[in-house]
């Protein structure tokens, strides 16, 4: 069978897949301690309010609607006028729903929205998408139609009492030119938990502006909902940024519905793309969620119910982690927000790969940092600690976290020692 150019790159192995497939075994593998993938916790406020909220849709016959019946390729309009509506009234944001259109989640997004932009252009050129800090998300780096989509730059480190650290945007390093086409972050990052401040957010709108390209942020995390974010932030948009979120990690992965709030002209090409690949997104997502505006519930819970739940998870298991792993060349990043714990093993005599394979074969499934520091093929330098950090995930309860911790810790210090 012979593929085309398209097919031969999408059909060959890549960092996403072979989380996806992790997460899949592990679920059908009995004892499986789940560390490594991004779905989120089964909080049980949050499942009971989805339960009651399917009752009374399915009662007044909005659920149904959804199942039965296409939305248009921009999305359920109820909800994009009634979001529209929220952010402009908590933010004083100028949108209205002509600025906001769905998708079949943000992975789905993003596939569109990088390959709008990067890519082979007109004329010959090629454009790349700017990661101003790596590491940054495995679900974007193989997402290019074209190959070498992306150019990003190590960190700044700033280490922190108690054996924590934090990464920085370097500004100092970050160089745009006539390459680049448009410049993505997220915040909270994933992996890393790491929260970009008021500050880098608005240097990165101003280097953008400056270029005549979008700031493409990454919100899937972040505020106003599901606000899984420990910092004190301004939420952020204007007519020159892409802002990306999801309704995932409220607790609904599977609805799959990816939320792109950006100008007029850019929904209009998320729209068309729709239309062409999908016909349209999936109703069932933004039917609940408009239920939830509706009620007057979504930024209550986001705030209430799932920041507090995950924070302490968060704090939890950085506690238990720094009591079994005391040696001091081990380092967490600062939990500021997301669903992972990001593990630093300064000095580590293996590959995080390595480490993750014997990880795997004692049942705790989790994921090498090597492949969060893609866009760099071209640096001629290796970097030690591309090869010495883990992502955690630490949803699960508290016993599996307890167990896949000390399980993290004993093949760590007999690779230390």
């Amino acid at each position: 069978m012979q593929y085309s150019k398209f097919g031969n790159k999408f059909n060959r192995f890549s960092g996403i897949t072979q989380l996806m497939d992790d997460l899949n075994d592990g679920l059908r593998t009995p004892g499986a301690i789940m560390l490594g993938g991004g779905n989120p916790a089964a909080i049980p406020e949050m499942v009971e309010y989805f339960k009651q909220a399917s009752a009374d849709m399915l009662a007044s016959g909005e659920l149904i609607n959804a199942m039965t019946n296409y939305d248009g390729p921009q999305g359920k309009n109820t909800f994009t006028q009634s979001l529209a509506k929220l952010l402009k009234d908590t933010y004083g944001w100028d949108i209205s729903s002509k600025n906001i259109s769905l998708t079949n989640g943000s992975q789905s997004a993003f596939f569109s929205i990088f390959n709008l932009f990067a890519g082979k252009h007109d004329y010959g050129s090629h454009k790349k998408i700017l990661l101003p800090l790596a590491p940054e998300y495995i679900g974007y780096s193989d997402a290019g139609i074209d190959e070498d989509i992306f150019i990003s730059y190590h960190p700044e480190i700033e280490i922190l009492e108690n054996r924590m650290f934090k990464y920085h945007v370097d500004f100092e390093q970050v160089h745009v030119d006539d390459s680049v086409a448009a410049i993505c972050a997220s915040r909270p990052t994933n992996p890393t938990g790491n929260v970009l401040t008021d500050e880098e957010v608005c240097k990165l709108d101003k280097l953008a502006r400056a270029n005549n390209i979008p700031l493409i942020i990454d919100n899937a995390y972040g505020t106003p909902f599901p606000d899984i974010i420990f910092e004190d932030v301004t939420p952020f948009w204007n007519d020159n940024t892409i802002l990306c979120m999801s309704l995932s990690k409220l607790g609904l992965p599977g609805v799959r519905c990816g939320i792109v709030i950006a100008s007029e002209a850019m929904t209009q090409a998320m729209t068309n793309i729709n239309g062409i690949v999908n016909l349209a997104p999936c109703s069932i997502g933004p039917a609940i969620a408009n239920h939830m505006i509706e009620q007057g519930d979504l930024l209550p819970l986001s705030e209430n119910v799932i920041k507090p739940f995950y924070q302490r998870k968060a704090l939890h298991a950085v506690e238990l982690l720094q009591t079994a792993i005391p040696d001091p060349r081990f380092k967490i990043h600062k939990p500021e927000g997301a669903i992972f714990l990001w593990l630093w093993f300064d000095q580590l005599p293996i590959t995080s790969i390595e480490l993750y394979q014997r990880l795997k074969a004692r049942g705790v499934l989790i994921v090498p940092g090597e492949y969060f520091f893609f866009g760099q093929e071209a640096k001629e330098e290796k970097w030690d600690h591309a090869h010495q950090c883990l992502r955690m995930n630490y949803v699960q309860s508290d016993d599996d976290i307890q167990r896949g911790i000390e399980i993290i810790a004993e093949e760590v210090n007999k690779a230390y020692s």
